[in-house]
């Protein structure tokens, strides 16, 4: 069951209670233009207000970004949370309690409450530990030595778990935080033998890790070994209802005001080159949690970011772990770049010893994907090398070309210059035709594009379309968002799959479900029923184009599209009929011919080879 489906009803009650222009004006200063409000937008470098809120639609619009959308898709954008979460906040904002169509509570919200307020409560009782406690000196030492301040431990809420098996236990027994509540949010373990738990965290640094909500969900802990204490040098929250390292990145809640601002996102690879960054002032940064990065943290970071700058130790280890996750950057057709630091240094380390400015020249000149897979594929290679090494560096370069979207489907003219530039260097380094590269190059795209052809149909909607076909299908959702008691009308005329745009489709099928429901799919009404922001943004964009425009009669213009439509289906249809004769009339003139070959065959004696 979707989300939309198990929450209508508190949809409408969220949206009721919710002004767009207070909710936006919270986040951004609004000045009043006419009926409607203007400000500077958040998505992008913004010095002329070009966010537009309309109180009288409840909607936003951003006519540079083209991002626009309700209450709901104004808090999923700015706060990179799904659907479902945003739904959760703007809920107890209005002081809605969520509630499912069999009329629960949905998904246990009391509970889910419960364990945030222990994670939270937890984190408070390491930082004061860290901050205010004798207990606490020797992590105190340990961060100087590191050369994080104060006001860094208290910005990212660092703490200290004392070397003891119960501290937090006995810390809570005047709580209502028991022991199995503490063990379901991973900081606390059960004995293996005998009953009862043990703290998980012991003698360590503690990193608290946040949701983008700022939200405490975990924990790093950071061994102290002067402390005698065993294990890992790292060790973190393990897999609980909160806590998911793949879809989690350190330092995300601090640094997303300016990665949306700037939509360039900065990845480290630890805790300690993170805050060490922020406090020399690159305040885009945030690190992986122990783990490469993977897809859901690629979709979490574009939320946020057009950009990545992944910062990796000047060690082997660095180097390899670029390789694993290159070639699914180039993929989500996310623009990397990558920079390794010289002399097996790390970003912390390098940013105490020389410095912002010099971090930031290095920055600078930071390679992007695949001239980083060139250089890295390519290293100690030459004409001279061995054919199977040269041909192995030569086809990984040409796997990682092969999967960059962008250059298949006409991309920009820096991207194309940019391969051409990497096939010619690869022709002349290994003393092959640059032809020859070219074609090796372009099997490997089609066998891609066999592979994952519904994919791609799917992520590049409407491509291959002609223009014409696209814009009518705009057209015809416009009015009808305008005309919406002719959109029965429209249902019985033209079906969805005659629409050649995915998106328009999508809200087509959407109202004919209203209509088939007895409620009238207006533009207001359909807000509430999407959830997917991209499709609330058509919708709004959609809105805004019928109101631009002058349109005397808009019903005629209806009737119009649906004669067009009603003339190109008729077209299809005679095109088929013709096909299905001349399909049928080569078939008749193959069993014809067939007929008189074996009466040939049987008149001269020959019998049929395939014969017993």
């Amino acid at each position: 069951m979707s989300v939309g489906s198990m929450f209508d009803s508190t949809k409408e009650q969220v949206k009721r209670s919710i002004d767009i222009v207070e909710l936006v004006g919270e986040y951004i200063p609004l000045r009043r233009e006419g009926r409607n409000y203007k400000g500077l937008c958040p998505w992008h470098d913004d010095s002329r207000p070009s966010l537009h809120v309309n109180p009288d639609r409840q909607t936003f619009h951003c006519f540079v970004c083209s991002i626009g959308g309700d209450i709901f898709s104004f808090i999923e954008k700015r706060e990179g949370v799904s659907f479902k979460e945003a739904l959760a906040m703007l809920a107890e904002r209005a002081g809605v309690r969520l509630t499912s169509s069999s009329g629960q509570p949905a998904g246990e919200p009391d509970q889910k409450r419960m364990l945030y307020q222990a994670a939270a409560w937890a984190e408070q009782q390491f930082h004061e530990c860290l901050m205010r406690s004798d207990e606490g000196e020797v992590a105190r030492r340990y961060l100087k030595s590191r050369g994080i301040t104060e006001e860094s431990a208290r910005r990212y809420h660092l703490g200290f778990a004392p070397n003891q098996w119960d501290w937090l236990q006995k810390r809570a027994r005047e709580t209502r935080f028991t022991q199995p509540l503490l063990h379901k949010i991973g900081l606390l373990k059960e004995r293996q033998q005998g009953q009862g738990y043990y703290d998980f965290f012991r003698g360590r640094v503690m990193f608290s890790i946040r949701d983008v909500q700022g939200r405490p969900v975990g924990t790093g802990g950071r061994l102290l070994p002067e402390l005698g204490t065993e294990g890992a040098k790292y060790i973190n929250t393990p897999e609980t209802p909160l806590f998911s390292k793949s879809n989690l990145l350190y330092g995300l809640d601090v640094a997303k005001d300016a990665i949306a601002k700037g939509r360039a996102a900065m990845v480290m690879e630890g805790y300690t080159d993170c805050i060490i960054a922020q406090q020399c002032g690159l305040d885009n940064a945030m690190a992986v949690l122990g783990t490469a990065l993977g897809e859901r943290h690629i979709r979490l970071l574009r939320r946020f970011a057009d950009r990545i700058d992944l910062v990796l130790d000047g060690d082997e280890a660095g180097r390899k772990r670029t390789d694993e996750i290159l070639e699914l950057f180039v993929a989500e057709q996310v623009d990397l770049r990558i920079l390794t630091l010289p002399n097996d240094l790390d970003p912390a380390d390098f940013l105490l010893q020389r410095g912002a400015d010099a971090f930031r020249e290095l920055l600078a000149g930071a390679v992007d994907a695949l001239e980083h897979k060139f250089r890295q594929a390519t290293l100690g290679l030459n004409a001279a090398s061995g054919t199977h090494q040269a041909n192995q560096a030569l086809e990984e370069v040409l796997a990682t070309l092969a999967k960059a979207p962008r250059l298949q489907t006409g991309g920009s003219t820096a991207s194309k210059l940019r391969e051409d530039q990497i096939l010619s260097r690869l022709a002349h380094l290994f003393g092959l035709a640059e032809e020859r590269i070219r074609r090796r190059l372009a099997d490997l795209r089609t066998s891609g594009r066999r592979t994952h052809a519904a994919a791609a149909s799917e992520t590049a909607p409407g491509a291959g379309e002609p223009k014409k076909l696209l814009d009518r299908d705009y057209l015809l959702l416009e009015i009808l968002l305008q005309a919406p008691e002719r959109m029965i009308e429209s249902q019985t005329q033209i079906a969805p799959d005659e629409l050649r745009c995915p998106k328009i489709r999508t809200i087509y099928i959407k109202c004919g479900e209203l209509c088939r429901a007895g409620i009238l799919p207006s533009f207001d009404r359909l807000l509430l029923e999407i959830d997917d922001g991209e499709l609330k943004t058509v919708l709004v964009e959609l809105d805004e184009a019928h109101h631009a425009k002058n349109r005397p009669d808009r019903n005629q213009e209806l009737s119009e599209l649906l004669a067009a439509f009603r003339e190109a289906r008729e077209q299809r249809s005679q095109t088929q009929r013709k096909d299905a004769i001349r399909e049928a009339g080569e078939k008749e003139a193959l069993d014809t011919l067939s007929y008189i070959i074996e009466r040939k065959r049987r008149r001269q004696g020959i019998s049929d080879p395939t014969d017993g």
